[in-house]
C-alpha cells in the first residue's frame, strides 16, 4: 500500500496513516472486508517502525473501522450509516481548470442514469439484443484461440488488425458487392473510433463538416469536442436532399461529408440507389472526401438492397465504417474501416498512436466465430426477430400514439417518431419516467438541438415483443397524463 507520508511535517507519521485510512474507508474507496497489510510489511514498505503503524491500526480499531482476524489479518468494517458512502473525493477546492469543465446534464443525465431506475423499458440504446447472441458458441471461439494460438493470443497483435479477420471481413463485404483488400482495412475498437480516427486526420478546429440532419448524436458530439463547423443536410424519405447539398457545397467548401445510407441513425431511412450516384458524384466535383458509417446495413427487412456508396467509388473518394458491435454484442468493441491511398497508411499510424492495436484476443476469436458461418447464422436469426419487433412496435405506436407520426423503416434498430405540437420530446420524457418508460428524444441529433424538439427515436431491437406492447402502452399514458 502505497501511502503519501510527509517526513518534513510537524504531524506524527502514524496520524498520517491513521487519516489516509480513515478517509478511504469513509469515502468507500477502501471497501468492507478489504484486508489491510500485516503490520510488519507495511512497516517495510514505508520504511518505518512497525510500532508505527500498529499505533495508527489501534487508533482506527477503537473507533470500529477496522478489526483484526486472529491468523488471517486485519480487515475494513462495514460503516453504521444508514446513507450510501460519497465515492465523490470530499476535497471541495478542485483546481481552477477543473471548476472550469463544462458539466453535462438534464435528458443526458436521465437517459444515463436509466439503468438505475427499477421496472424501467427503456426504448433510449444504441444496440440490439444482446440475448440473441450465443454466448456458448463465442465461448468455444474463445477456448479454440487461447488453445490454438497461446500466449501470441494475449500480444498487441498488428496495428492494421488481425490478418485473417482482415481476410474475414473482404469475404464479406464481397459478397454485399464491396471489392476490396485485407491491405485496404484497418480493424478499429468499434466504429466509434473508426469516425474519430477520420476526423482527426483530415479535420481541425474551424472546419465545416455536412451531416444529415437529423445525424447520429455520437457523432455529433465527436464533431463539436473537435470544434468543427456542423452544417445539416435536409432529408426526405429517400435521404438527404441533394440539391440541398450542392448549395451547401458551393456556400461552405466543407472537409468531410458524413453520411449514413443505410437505416440511417436516428431516422431508419435508407438513401435510394439514384441519390448514392449523385452524392458520389458531386463529392469527386467538389473535392471532398466522403465517410460512409454503414453501421447496421446487414440488418434489412424489406425493399431491395442498396450498394453501398464505397462499392460505387472508383476509388480513394470514400472513407467506409462499419462494426460488429450492433450485431453482436457491444463489449466486443471491433470495428473497421476501409481506406485506399494515402490516406490509409496515415489512418494506421493515427491508429498506432491511439492504442497501438485493437484487442488482439478479441479479433483472433471474432475471426473463429465469423469464419466457420456462425455469423451468418445469427444475422439471419437477428433479421426474422427483430422484423416482427418492428412490426410490433408500429402496431403499438399506431394503438396508443395515435397523433403521433412515425416512419416504417425497412431495416435498422430504430424508429423515428414525430409527436404533435402540443407536447414536446422533453416534455414526454419527464411524464414517461414516471411511467417507467424512456426514450432519446429526438434534439440530441439534430446541429441545431431546437429542431428536434418533437422529435424522438425508439430502439425496437432490445426487447421482447411483449417488452414493446407494455413500454409502448405506458407511453401512450404518459402523453395522455
Amino acid at each position: 500500500m502505497r501511502i503519501p507520508l510527509d517526513y518534513q511535517s510537524s504531524v506524527p507519521i502514524y496520524r498520517q496513516i491513521e487519516t489516509y485510512l480513515r478517509e478511504g474507508i469513509l469515502s468507500g474507496r477502501l471497501t468492507p472486508d478489504t484486508r489491510l497489510p500485516a503490520s510488519r510489511k507495511l512497516a517495510q514498505d514505508l520504511a518505518i517502525s512497525r510500532i508505527t503503524v500498529e499505533n495508527a491500526y489501534a487508533e482506527l480499531k477503537a473507533d470500529g473501522l477496522i478489526t483484526a482476524v486472529s491468523g488471517s489479518g486485519t480487515y475494513v468494517l462495514p460503516i453504521c450509516s444508514t446513507s450510501e458512502p460519497d465515492l465523490e473525493d470530499s476535497r471541495t477546492s478542485w483546481p481552477l481548470w477543473q471548476q472550469s469543465l463544462p458539466s453535462k446534464g438534464g435528458i443526458e443525465n436521465r437517459l444515463s442514469s436509466s439503468s438505475q431506475k427499477t421496472n424501467l423499458i427503456s426504448f433510449a440504446n444504441g444496440n440490439g439484443d444482446p440475448h440473441l447472441f450465443p454466448i456458448s458458441d463465442f465461448r468455444h471461439s474463445l477456448q479454440t484461440v487461447i488453445r490454438r494460438d497461446g500466449i501470441t493470443a494475449l500480444e498487441y497483435g498488428d496495428t492494421q488488425g488481425f490478418i485473417r479477420l482482415r481476410k474475414t471481413i473482404t469475404s464479406i463485404l464481397a459478397s454485399q458487392g464491396l471489392l476490396t483488400g485485407p491491405g485496404q482495412i484497418l480493424i478499429t475498437s468499434g466504429s466509434q473510433q473508426a469516425l474519430g480516427l477520420v476526423c482527426q486526420l483530415l479535420l481541425k478546429s474551424g472546419d465545416v463538416i455536412l451531416v444529415e440532419n437529423p445525424t447520429y448524436g455520437g457523432a455529433l458530439n465527436l464533431f463539436r469536442t473537435m470544434g468543427l463547423s456542423i452544417i445539416g443536410i435536409p432529408m426526405d424519405e429517400d435521404g438527404m436532399l441533394i440539391e440541398k447539398l450542392e448549395e451547401l457545397l458551393q456556400q461552405f467548401h466543407p472537409k468531410l461529408i458524413y453520411t449514413m445510407p443505410n437505416f440511417q441513425n436516428p431516422t431508419g431511412i435508407c438513401m435510394d440507389s439514384w441519390r448514392r450516384r449523385q452524392l458520389l458524384s458531386l463529392a469527386d466535383r467538389y473535392n471532398v472526401p466522403l465517410l460512409e458509417d454503414d453501421f447496421v446495413g446487414d440488418l434489412r427487412y424489406d425493399g431491395r438492397t442498396q450498394p453501398a456508396l464505397k462499392s460505387l467509388d472508383p476509388g480513394g473518394r470514400v472513407i467506409y465504417t462499419s462494426t460488429f458491435s450492433k450485431m453482436l454484442l457491444p463489449g466486443l468493441r471491433v470495428g473497421f474501416l476501409v481506406a485506399e491511398g494515402p490516406v490509409y497508411e496515415k489512418l494506421v499510424n493515427q491508429k498506432k498512436i491511439h492504442d497501438l492495436a485493437t484487442s488482439n484476443l478479441m479479433q483472433r476469436a471474432l475471426e473463429d466465430y465469423i469464419s466457420i458461418g456462425r455469423y451468418q447464422s445469427h444475422l439471419r436469426r437477428s433479421c426474422l426477430v427483430y422484423r416482427k419487433r418492428r412490426d410490433v412496435m408500429l402496431q403499438a405506436v399506431k394503438s396508443h400514439l395515435p397523433a403521433a407520426t412515425v416512419n416504417s423503416p425497412q431495416g435498422g434498430l430504430f424508429i423515428w417518431l414525430r409527436l404533435p405540437n402540443s407536447v414536446t420530446a422533453e416534455e414526454l420524457l419527464a411524464l414517461a419516467w414516471t411511467k417507467g418508460v424512456s426514450f432519446t428524444p429526438g434534439n440530441m441529433f439534430f446541429p441545431n438541438q431546437a429542431d428536434g424538439q418533437y422529435y424522438l427515436r425508439l430502439n425496437f431491437a432490445s426487447h421482447s415483443e411483449e417488452v414493446i406492447e407494455e413500454g409502448i402502452k405506458r407511453l401512450g399514458e404518459a402523453m395522455n397524463k
